[in-house]
């Protein structure tokens, strides 16, 4: 990125949405994966493209409307009374696309924290979050905020309501950690979508609403059991496997070297394991990993705990 005075830099993180029984209301956000985006004031210049750099800067649109970064950017230089087009974007895209870990919300998060900081920091983080998810409107077609959300807070996060918009930061154990395994296909958000029934049963809405909810009570308490037997989602999760090469066989890996939950990471195809401590967690990774190499699949593994910061200043 080139060096400017008048710009802020910032770091978003990667994120899990879902969780499980926390479909579209729940993420949080993880260590070892993220975008960067420099915002600088510029007015002197033609601003009307995003400048790109990073392995996937190809594979997304340079075009000011049509960039997760810039739009979440923008959104928020109206807001303060600003000129968009005063403003460079520069997008280092370290994330793939179709990954399900919050790769389009990286972008948004990290351009709307950065284009904040420059104009003084009018806004606190957690009132970053609607701009953010105009970002992610653009990118998917829906302005959500299950990735945003934990990518520029931190931490384990609850959508609670979108009218109002109401989230909640939630407890968790300090030694919860997560597997998340990406393996090289891109599952498109639309597509895992298109999958899913219109309508559920109240048999179960019901057992969602109670695994939702027990969650959140496993994470408050700390009680990894409850954790565990909390996070099955029998809404989203039953359909969308079938999308995912070698999806059952990645969770009876996990769940038998220790783990204590498995799921699909956002839409996929990224999947998640959780587990008490780092060095378990390195245990299941390896199981995960030889899973997909069975199924003819190159994969990436991230290990983290919580990541409690969020978005940050680089």
């Amino acid at each position: 990125m080139s060096d400017f005075s008048l710009s802020k830099t910032a770091f978003a993180p990667a994120t899990v949405a879902n969780v499980g029984s926390g479909f579209d209301i729940m993420g949080f956000a993880i260590n070892g994966s993220g975008d960067n985006v420099r915002v600088t004031f510029s007015p002197d210049t033609d601003n009307s493209l995003v400048k790109m750099t990073g392995a996937y800067a190809q594979l997304i649109p340079a075009e000011r409307a049509k960039n997760t970064s810039s739009v979440a950017a923008d959104f928020l230089f109206i807001a303060c009374s600003k000129k968009p087009s005063d403003y460079l974007i520069e997008l280092e895209k370290n994330m793939p696309l179709g990954s399900g870990m919050g790769s389009s919300a990286a972008s948004a998060a990290a351009a709307v924290f950065a284009a904040n900081s420059l104009l003084g920091s009018p806004f606190s983080t957690l009132q970053l979050i609607p701009f953010a998810m105009e970002g992610e409107r653009v990118a998917c077609g829906a302005a959500h905020a299950d990735n945003v959300g934990p990518s520029l807070l931190g931490g384990f996060v609850l959508i609670r309501s979108y009218s109002p918009l109401d989230i909640v930061a939630l407890p968790f154990p300090a030694d919860l950690y997560a597997v998340v395994v990406h393996p090289h296909i891109e599952l498109k958000t639309s597509d895992s979508r298109k999958v899913l029934p219109r309508e559920v049963s109240m048999h179960n809405a019901i057992t969602q609403a109670g695994n939702a909810a027990g969650l959140i009570a496993g994470l408050w308490q700390k009680d990894y059991e409850l954790i565990g037997r909390s996070i099955s989602d029998v809404l989203a999760e039953p359909y969308r496997t079938q999308l995912i090469p070698g999806f059952d066989a990645f969770k009876k890996a996990a769940l038998e070297a220790g783990a204590i939950a498995c799921g699909i990471s956002g839409s996929g195809p990224s999947v998640f394991a959780l587990c008490k401590g780092e060095i378990l967690a390195k245990e299941i990774a390896a199981n995960i990993h030889t899973v997909f190499m069975n199924q003819g699949l190159i994969s990436d593994v991230f290990i983290s705990g919580m990541n409690a910061e969020g978005t940050r200043l680089v």
